[in-house]
């Protein structure tokens, strides 16, 4: 097929299965999904308590509430507003160049730790928060742990796991973004009700909970035989690491690989410029353009706003943050089909069903809100209960919301911009160890005429000149 290229004999040749040592070591790094997981269903909900907007945005809340002339959608255009959600992921964005620096250099577990220990002192500012300036503090803490967890669990899931599962290990870190998620909507759904509004304290200083399992838990996690490798020459202690990981002793040729990668990862003395190279650039296509497409498609934006979007519906607080803990739910569900299906079918095929799935949604939210909602009306509670199926169908998609206040044609371009990129230019990478990742980009149709052969002959000769 002219869209992607798959190895079927590379990923299996590495020995080893899955041991409870991976698995408790993982379980306890995708805490860091938690913790992300957490923030997004939280501060779309304490934003929709009235207590919490009196106290911290009183001019949102005015709108809100007497304010009959303004538009159903700008009763939450607020700078301060933007201020508070927006800080998170700015100081995330730049706090993970970093990140990337210190795990590099250092490790993984360093970045864990430092990520876990960052957020819970962000929680803990944000619940005792007394004024605006406080908060935006706290949540700009709680970005640079963000930064710091979400740019290095990944990545030690991804080594960690054995080559033949790693979709299925790297799904795992969506499944504890959609706890954290479900976890934060369920706790805003009860401390909504408690008696003097203060209950919105409680929903911040909890996520300093799964931080402290994070940083505590990361203190006893080893280290990637990757890491390993890459820091020290001591190659018989990675061999150990690997050996036990994988449940087996012969781990020769994965340790081999290893070895050659990092090698040849040490010979690049400018890492940022080497990766502009010709040679380089579907990796560098590939991990620039899967998550903008993911991003301005928007499961951040719809998980984050869900409570605020019933409410300009006409749905109460307790209807609101209802609705938001029912999306949360069937968001989990359908990770967890992923997690089954990633490693069996492959990656493409999900990214194509999805984005058909989110596209069909988008046109159908967009459609209602146009047609019953206008700038000054409310919602038949039917109409919203379609929304709200809308919602969950869309959000089944594995990435992707509707955001409904877009342009019908904006939004088809999106969606379609997003299922030719996938099919045409990103191959599929199930069962393929990641040090022999760049076999696929030799042999697919389109990026073997980027990168060009004499691009991969240097390579393979600084690899046999570093050996």
């Amino acid at each position: 097929m002219a869209g992607g290229f798959v190895i079927s004999s590379e990923g299996g040749q590495y020995n080893g299965k899955i041991t409870w040592f991976v698995v408790l070591s993982c379980m306890m790094a995708a805490m860091g999904g938690v913790i992300f997981g957490y923030d997004i269903g939280i501060s779309g909900g304490v934003t929709s308590m009235e207590p919490f907007l009196k106290k911290f945005f009183p001019r949102v809340y005015r709108k809100m509430k007497e304010d009959t002339t303004i538009s159903n959608y700008c009763k939450f255009d607020s700078q301060l507003l933007t201020s508070f959600t927006s800080s998170l992921y700015i100081a995330g964005l730049i706090s993970s160049f970093f990140a990337a620096v210190v795990t590099r250099n250092y490790g993984r577990k360093p970045s864990i730790i430092i990520g876990g220990v960052t957020y819970m002192a962000g929680a803990a500012l944000g619940g005792a928060a007394y004024n605006v300036y406080m908060l935006i503090i706290g949540r700009l803490l709680l970005g640079v742990g963000l930064g710091f967890t979400n740019q290095s669990v990944p990545l030690y899931l991804a080594e960690m796991a054995p080559s033949k599962y790693r979709g299925a290990f790297n799904v795992a870190f969506q499944i504890c973004i959609g706890i954290g998620q479900n976890s934060a909507t369920l706790i805003n759904y009860g401390t909504v009700r408690i008696r003097g509004g203060w209950g919105w304290r409680i929903s911040i200083a909890m996520a300093g909970v799964p931080a402290a399992f994070l940083a505590l838990g990361a203190l006893f996690l080893p280290e990637t035989p990757n890491s390993l490798i890459q820091h020290s020459n001591d190659h018989e202690k990675a061999k150990k690491m690997l050996q036990k990981i994988r449940g087996t002793d012969d781990v020769q040729e994965e340790l081999d690989d290893l070895i050659e990668a990092s090698y040849a990862s040490k010979a690049i003395k400018h890492p940022f410029k080497n990766l502009m190279q010709r040679k380089y650039r579907p990796q560098l296509v590939m991990s620039v353009a899967i998550p903008f497409f993911q991003q301005i498609t928007g499961i951040n934006v719809i998980s984050f706003y869900a409570p605020l979007l019933f409410l300009t519906l006409g749905s109460g607080e307790n209807a609101s943050l209802m609705a938001a803990t029912v999306i949360g739910l069937i968001g989990s569900t359908f990770v967890l089909m992923a997690l089954v299906l990633v490693d069996r079918v492959g990656r493409r095929p999900l990214f194509h069903v999805g984005g058909i799935q989110m596209l069909v949604s988008q046109l159908m939210v967009g459609g209602f809100m146009a047609a019953k909602l206008g700038d000054h009306g409310t919602m038949d509670k039917g109409y919203a209960f379609a929304v709200l199926i809308m919602i969950c169908a869309y959000i089944s998609d594995f990435h992707g919301y509707a955001l409904p206040f877009q342009v019908w044609d904006f939004l088809l371009l999106r969606s379609m911009g997003w299922s030719v990129f996938i099919y045409f230019l990103l191959p599929e990478t199930k069962n393929i160890p990641i040090e022999k990742m760049d076999k696929i980009w030799r042999e697919h149709f389109f990026w073997k005429r980027v990168i060009g052969e004499s691009a991969y002959e240097e390579v393979e000769d600084k690899k046999t000149e570093a050996a």
